[in-house]
């Protein structure tokens, strides 16, 4: 049963946190304690008012036998909720009343996975210590180091890393926190992961590196970090490409100079012949074919079919790189 009530204009979340515990008290008096079989999904209340923090109602739901782990039916638990709106107090509350710590949706999510997605450090420090286990994995293999990393919340990174959070784990694709932090440019998270021991040459499925994927997104600050580190600047993916190759594909001209500086060698070719220099052509990045024969690209390479960069740019009807490559091959 529902009961109306007005209300002066209040925020709605606060006529919310109002609202609730009095309709409650009003069901107590007249029916006693509420049950599920009453019709009221009593679960359902305490996760909403754990996303409030509505500690009050969450209390009292709890003193009338309502699950601490009452979930819905994706498997979210208040405390799951609770840990996604940072609120500390319902956290601790739950917790305190007896909610696992590692319980998991049906996408293998825990409170720590959601967690290192809000970035919430006392949350993450209380949940470890109430047991919290850092190496669970969610459906698609993420730890909650991967996801923090992916973020690049380097205070996460660290607490997490000093609980014993692995930085050598892969997801299900092989890609480690370091490759999804490469991926998203989060250069301080790299630093920190390398020194806590992460391998710099670790491949995922792909044969792609932490640096190969850097360079394909053009993320040049990762990629000074990763060759400073000691990454492999030539080193090849299941296709034969290099990072050169990939920057090129892309157009990431400061990822092609720095790489170029950084000594990648301009001439590697894929397993389908392609050079850095074709690719740039085919992309019509003038600028990045500038680059790369300043470095001594070799123009007269050919690719799997016989074609050398300047019979890629006629096919294309590329006509700045016909005259650039024409100039620098002429007599």
């Amino acid at each position: 049963m529902r009961f109306t009530m007005t209300a002066p204009p209040l925020h709605a979340s606060r006529w919310f946190r109002v609202a609730v515990p009095f309709a409650l008290i009003l069901c107590w008096l007249a029916w006693g304690t509420p049950t599920l079989a009453a019709g009221a999904d009593l679960g359902k209340e305490m996760r909403l008012a754990a996303t409030i923090g509505d500690l009050e109602t969450v209390t009292a739901l709890l003193d009338q036998g309502v699950h601490v782990d009452s979930a819905n039916e994706f498997g979210k638990t208040a405390l799951m909720f609770a840990v996604e709106s940072e609120d500390l107090e319902t956290v601790a509350l739950l917790l305190t009343r007896g909610a696992n710590v590692n319980a998991r949706t049906v996408a293998s999510c825990t409170p720590l996975t959601f967690a290192a997605e809000t970035g919430n450090i006392a949350i993450t420090a209380l949940l470890i210590e109430r047991g919290a286990n850092v190496h669970d994995r969610t459906r698609v293999g993420w730890d909650p180091l991967m996801i923090a990393a992916r973020y690049g919340i380097p205070d996460m990174v660290e607490q997490l890393l000093f609980r014993g959070a692995d930085p050598k784990a892969s997801d299900r694709d092989g890609r480690t926190a370091l490759m999804l932090a490469a991926a998203h440019g989060q250069t301080t998270v790299i630093e920190l992961l390398i020194n806590a021991g992460a391998e710099i040459e670790s491949r995922d499925v792909e044969g792609e590196t932490a640096l190969l994927i850097a360079a394909d997104r053009g993320a040049w600050p990762v990629v000074a970090a990763l060759i400073a580190r000691g990454a492999d600047v030539n080193a090849r993916d299941q296709m034969g490409a290099t990072p050169l190759i990939l920057a090129a594909s892309q157009g990431h001209l400061e990822a092609v100079r720095l790489l170029l500086e950084q000594g990648a060698n301009p001439n590697i070719q894929d397993e389908d012949g392609t050079s850095a220099l074709m690719e740039s052509v085919l992309m019509e990045q003038a600028e990045v074919m500038r680059a790369l024969l300043a470095y001594r690209a070799n123009p007269l390479l050919t690719d799997a079919a016989g074609r050398t960069a300047a019979d890629l740019a006629e096919l294309n009807g590329n006509r700045e790189a016909v005259a650039i490559l024409t100039q620098d091959t002429g007599p």
